[in-house]
């Protein structure tokens, strides 16, 4: 492939399961390049990717689940170089618009700091302590097995669970908010439970979240729901309940979704690289090393869209007012002027961490902490108990010729099942 303008990167199956000969070739010839069927400008380039993710004036995240189209319904004329006002107009109405994720500043600071004061240095730690417990809860339903689906088996069921705790869920209410989520307890290493509880609205999580915020207000307890009931935003005003279950539930559905395909790529090196498993196992300081190359090599978030406020020029390519931009991670991420031989998965590289598989700027993932610790968690515990872990040949047939299913999407990386076996 060396014409990027043939390929639709929004329709095209093929490179919606495979983009890295796409990326590879788009980020040395066009490191932003405008797709003139959609009039959206796909971003590459990591110098490139930064400079729209700090200016938060220039480009807004109010588009960011949206698609290549414009978000304008038909008959709103997009003029002028500044559509600022537009932008303010419409965002309410636009999909995930009550989501911190898609707010500008300075309400997204507001909110974002909000979210920060619930997800402390010290709450990451107690919560940590849970994730070592519940890491071995899990393992002990798949391990006696000598194998299993590992995503709907292992990681959807462990990191709602995580999550919970992080917010503060009551162990005792763990498995209703499965049920909420989608993954009631008798669903779990039902194969189809992905498709059951992908699209899983979040109206039920509000609900939960507003009823206990509500609850803690009326009645607190030395619990962590009751900081988030009484959480207030810098300036000192109290949230209305609603507000803070939103940003709880978001952190909850999310951060899940993105550490469950995080955890089957890493568990799927692993299981296809003996030698490589061998290493780690011998070394278990490699494994932070390692994690931060999966995350560049093969995150879980392709891309994600931004919004031209405002007319400028980004890597030599005008933008106007109105047009919609992609901003590829996954691209950005195997660039050659800043990673050497980015095509090679070497987690001994110097600049291991420079990656931006989490995004960059004010929308920084801020459960990155947390999708960290899960998996390399995950990756000792295994180690731990068990002495060798291969990828099923039976479902995926042998190595060097492995048949893996990807996530059918533009936007996000990841394994639709991964079945391991497991030797102890």
């Amino acid at each position: 492939m060396t014409d990027v303008s043939s390929i639709d990167h929004f329709t095209d199956k093929a490179t919606a399961l495979d983009p890295y000969p796409y990326y590879d070739i788009l980020v040395r010839q066009a490191p932003v390049f405008v797709d003139q069927r959609h009039g959206c400008a796909i971003v590459t380039g990591f110098e490139e990717a930064l400079t729209v993710w700090r200016d938060t004036d220039t480009f807004s995240s109010a588009n960011l689940v949206m698609g290549p189209s414009s978000p304008f319904p038909a008959d709103v004329e997009v003029a002028g170089d500044d559509i600022t006002a537009l932008v303010e107009r419409y965002r309410d109405s636009w999909p995930q618009g009550d989501q911190l994720v898609t707010f500008d500043p300075p309400k997204h600071t507001a909110h974002r700091a909000l979210l920060m004061g619930l997800i402390t240095p010290k709450r990451l730690q107690q919560n940590e302590e849970f994730i070592w417990r519940q890491t071995d809860r899990q393992l002990d339903v798949i391990l006696p097995r000598g194998g299993c689906e590992y995503i709907d088996d292992y990681a959807q069921p462990y990191t709602l669970l995580i999550i919970a705790d992080l917010l503060g869920v009551p162990e005792s209410d763990h498995a209703h908010l499965l049920e909420l989520a989608g993954m009631g307890q008798n669903s779990l290493g039902d194969g189809d439970l992905h498709e059951r509880s992908a699209h899983h609205s979040l109206a039920p999580l509000y609900d939960y979240f507003v009823e206990r915020i509500e609850e803690r207000r009326r009645e607190p307890r030395e619990d962590v729901l009751t900081g988030m009931a009484t959480a207030t935003f810098p300036d000192g005003t109290l949230p209305e309940p609603l507000e803070v279950a939103r940003i709880a539930s978001n952190l909850f559905a999310a951060g899940q979704e993105t550490t469950v395909r995080l955890l089957g790529t890493a568990l799927q090196i692993i299981g296809d690289d003996p030698e490589l498993q061998k290493a780690l196992r011998a070394d278990r300081a490699l494994i932070p090393r390692f994690l931060e190359e999966v995350l560049r090599t093969e995150g879980p978030i392709k891309g994600a869209f931004r919004l031209v406020r405002k007319t400028t020029t980004l890597g030599g390519v005008e933008l106007k007012a109105g047009m919609r931009i992609l901003l590829l991670h996954g691209a950005a991420n195997r660039d050659p002027r800043q990673f050497e031989d980015p095509m090679e998965f070497r987690p001994d590289r110097p600049n291991v961490r420079r990656h931006v598989a989490f995004g960059h700027g004010v929308h920084t993932c801020p459960g990155a902490p947390l999708a960290r610790s899960e998996v390399r968690i995950s990756i000792e515990r295994l180690f731990d108990r068990t002495t060798d872990i291969a990828v099923s040949e039976s479902h995926h047939g042998p190595a060097g010729a492995r048949r893996y299913q990807y996530m059918p999407t533009y936007m996000f990386r990841g394994l639709m099942n991964l079945h391991l076996q497991f030797t102890q």
